[in-house]
């Protein structure tokens, strides 16, 4: 087996709360972790024959229009906690917004206007989310990640404010 990568393991997670399909992973991750980390549809469904043919992953029942549920294996626990305890390495921020932020004194005023009030709308939405999450958040350690998401949010629009007109 090889080292797990980042999606690997929050599919390990998300999986110790019980057997999943892939959408129902894609949905679970999307709702438990968007706000910090993303997780593609594509990169789900690259990773479960992979964790499985490495025996992290055992094939569970099969679900409505030939759904595939997935479960952990003992293997599987065993890889995600030693994961867990490695050194995460860097955090890098991966943001197409903040991209084009780079570039937008490319733009007229008008397009780096809307580009801006696009952006200041999508992050208010993920603003309200987080907020919801982190005040229903029971488990401290998903109320921290919840708290950190609103911090983010609100570096997001003071960037969004500092952009000139």
């Amino acid at each position: 087996m090889s080292e797990l990568n980042a999606t690997s393991a929050a599919l390990l997670g998300l999986l110790h709360e019980g057997p999943k399909t892939g959408g129902q992973l894609v949905a679970a991750a999307t709702e438990r972790f968007a706000g910090f980390f993303s997780v593609t549809r594509s990169q789900v469904y690259r990773e479960l024959p992979a964790l499985t043919e490495d025996g992290l992953l055992r094939l569970g029942k099969q679900g409505p229009r030939s759904s595939q549920q997935y479960a952990i294996t003992a293997a599987g626990k065993k890889a995600f906690k030693s994961w867990l305890n490695t050194a995460p390495g860097p955090d890098n921020v991966r943001s197409p917004l903040i991209l084009r932020l780079v570039y937008s004194g490319t733009l007229t005023p008008r397009q780096r206007a809307g580009l801006v009030e696009s952006a200041r709308a999508q992050t208010a939405v993920k603003m309200d989310e987080a907020r919801n999450a982190a005040k229903t958040a029971s488990d401290p350690y998903e109320k921290a990640a919840a708290d950190f998401t609103v911090s983010y949010n609100r570096a997001i629009i003071k960037l969004l404010d500092s952009i000139p007109d």
